[in-house]
């Protein structure tokens, strides 16, 4: 059954697909970082009423920690990715390159891109896990 994007389900179901996934596992064994995602609403409005925020906290190759962000003060995550949600609607269901979208700023970064371009390959796999998430999208 889909599960909503952006929600708390989908974060937990996507925390479960990354601590399942072995090749996840292997390509982000360096990593170090959490990451709020900032889902706005599309120009001309739609179906969020304002910004959503979701969370996730990765470490070594597991995600510690994902939810739903009710106050986006309480934390400072080592990354901040913002866009709107047809661009993240894209992205997660494999319609956009996720470092094509950063390049053309349809994906916004806060944080180290220096960093994010050292571990494109984990990167890449972390969009390949969200893409297991069965992820209904609103129009």
């Amino acid at each position: 059954m889909p599960i909503p994007f952006p929600s708390d389900a989908w974060v937990k179901a996507l925390m479960e697909q990354l601590n399942s996934s072995a090749a996840y596992a292997e390509t982000a064994k360096n990593w170090e970082g959490d990451i709020y995602f900032v889902v706005e609403p599309n120009p001309g409005g739609g179906a969020l009423a304002g910004p959503v925020t979701l969370y996730v906290d990765l470490w070594h190759g597991q995600c510690r920690g994902a939810y739903l962000v009710a106050d986006s003060s309480l934390q400072r995550p080592a990354f901040v990715l913002s866009a709107t949600l047809s661009t993240f609607a894209k992205i997660i269901g494999g319609k956009l390159d996720p470092i094509q979208a950063l390049l053309t700023r349809q994906l916004r970064v806060k944080g180290s891109m220096v960093a994010l371009m050292r571990n494109v390959p984990t990167v890449l796999e972390f969009v390949k896990t969200c893409q297991l998430v069965d992820s209904e999208f609103p129009s």
